[in-house]
This record gives structure tokens, C-alpha cells and sequence, in this order.
């Protein structure tokens, strides 16, 4: 489901490959009928879904800022002297979270390094790092989205009480955390994959260091960008990978499914233009 899902899913016979939003959402939707708004936080990114009767309606995904993520937590926690898993306990017992800001990493931790050389408690700067990360992730991820009633928080981070309660805090409603949070993206893909029912799996198996295959590669011409593009020929098919867009193989995936109209389109506009002929002085 992840960013390299195309070429993973060719290299093993993948059934079905689906894309994060999806799987997080399908999952969302199993676990809880009700659900309207979806808060995920892994350990390197964050998303943010908004549903109607179980169909995906807005979506957003933040893969740039790591600050509100269980990584920068965990960072974090490193230098307050504590466990990831003491964490969410130690900002639970804070009386008065300090304001470490919402900004970046770099901005929080200086904020941070500071804090704790003026002698602030630990309790309270692990707090004012739990609103730091929900407030993160609200203004950055969210922004003027709406939160519906029915909120579930999944990902790794959700199994901090601390983030738990300051979202709660910051929206003044209910944030559920449903069970096997961490691995949900999983379980919508398990189900999709289950609902898609082949009739024969596709699937190689993850042993294929031992199978024949011819790489070759070339340079994309579509862009300035000149991407350079591999080409695997394995087991009689043609897998393409490595550019910055997912041209080569957007073309995969939808081999079989119909004309591409965009080329179409393209060849509309340049039907009667002879390339070879000079332009105006």
C-alpha cells in the first residue's frame, strides 16, 4: 500500500494493490460503521480522511513535515531521558504543559532544549510536546477540513495517551482509538484483498532472487525532468520503475483497461504539425 506498492506488487504477483488513503479508510470503515473522520499517525507521515456512509469524501496526506510524527516522539523522548513508552504516561502527570510550538522539528526541539535547560519538569515539556504534535497536525494536515463526531485516531502514534488526550483536549469531543490502531492500513488491505476474491491468485511468492530476469534502462523524454527509467523483463512481463512521476507505470496498471486519453488528447493537439518544419523568426 506504501509508495513503492506498483513495483512491489509486479515483482510478487501482487492480487491487488491499493493505496494507503484506501486501506486506512477501509479498515476505518470496519471497525467502526459510524466513523466519519479518520486521524492516522505512522512513524514517518500523517493523514487525515473525512467520510460519508463509509465512502471517502476529502483526504489528506502530509509526507514532508515529520513533526507531528511517532518518530519526532520518539526523538524526543530520547532527550526528556524517558521511554517512548513512559512518554504518553510521564505527559499525563504534567500540571502545566509548556508551549513548545507548532512549527518543525527543528523549531520544537530548540524550543525543548531550552525548556530544559531553564529547568522545566519533565512532565510538562513531554505535555507541551503531545499538543505540539496534535496542534501539528490539525493546522498542517487538516487546516479548514472539517472533524466530524465520529473521530478514530489510528497508526503507531495513537498508542500514546498523551497525543490521544490532547486531540482530545484541542476538539472538545470523543477521539476513539479502535483496537490493532498500529496496524490497520493492514487490515483494509487484507479486506479489500479478501472482497476482490480472485479466482486464481497472481501471487509469485517472495522468493524470486533465483528467477531469470533482464534489466535495462533508458531516459524518459516526456519532461525536462529526463528521468532514468528501469526496465525488468520477468517471467515474460515488462515492469518499468524509477521515475519521480508514476507514468511508466500508471501504464502498467492500466494496461488492458481502455485507451489512454491524455496520449490521445495529445495527438489531437500536434494532428497536421510537422515537427521538422522551422517556427516563425
Amino acid at each position: 500500500t506504501g509508495s513503492g506498492r506498483y513495483l512491489t506488487g509486479d515483482f510478487v504477483g501482487a492480487d491487488v494493490v491499493v493505496n494507503e488513503i484506501t486501506a486506512q479508510a477501509r479498515a476505518a470503515v470496519f471497525l467502526d460503521p459510524e466513523v466519519d473522520t479518520v486521524f492516522e499517525i505512522g512513524g514517518q507521515d500523517s493523514k487525515y480522511i473525512a467520510l460519508e456512509d463509509g465512502v471517502v469524501v476529502d483526504f489528506e496526506m502530509n509526507k514532508v513535515c515529520a513533526a507531528g510524527t511517532g518518530s519526532f516522539l520518539e526523538e524526543q523522548a530520547e532527550l526528556l531521558g524517558t521511554s517512548i513508552q513512559e512518554f504518553g504516561r510521564l505527559a499525563l502527570s504534567a500540571r502545566h504543559p509548556v508551549d513548545l510550538g507548532e512549527r518543525c522539528t527543528v523549531f520544537m526541539h530548540s524550543n525543548l532544549v531550552n525548556a530544559l535547560q531553564r529547568g522545566a519538569d519533565r512532565a510538562d515539556l513531554a505535555a507541551g510536546l503531545c499538543y505540539s504534535v496534535a496542534l501539528n497536525y490539525l493546522n498542517r494536515v487538516v487546516g479548514r477540513r472539517r472533524v466530524g463526531q465520529r473521530v478514530l485516531f489510528q497508526g503507531g502514534t495513537a498508542a500514546n495517551p498523551g497525543v490521544v488526550a490532547a486531540f482530545r483536549q484541542l476538539l472538545g469531543r470523543e477521539v476513539i482509538v479502535p483496537p490493532h490502531h498500529e496496524v490497520t492500513g493492514a487490515i483494509g488491505a487484507a479486506l479489500l484483498a479478501r472482497s476482490a476474491s480472485p479466482r486464481r491468485s497472481a501471487f509469485r511468492g517472495f522468493e524470486l532472487a533465483e528467477r531469470p530476469y533482464r534489466l535495462v534502462s533508458f531516459t524518459c523524454q516526456h519532461c525536462p525532468n529526463a528521468c532514468e527509467i528501469n526496465r525488468l523483463e520477468l517471467e515474460g512481463r515488462v515492469l518499468t520503475y524509477g521515475g519521480r512521476c508514476e507514468r511508466h507505470e500508471r501504464r502498467q496498471e492500466q494496461a488492458g483497461a481502455g485507451p489512454d486519453l491524455f496520449e490521445e488528447r495529445r495527438r489531437a493537439l500536434h494532428r497536421g504539425i510537422d515537427p521538422e518544419r522551422p517556427g516563425p523568426p
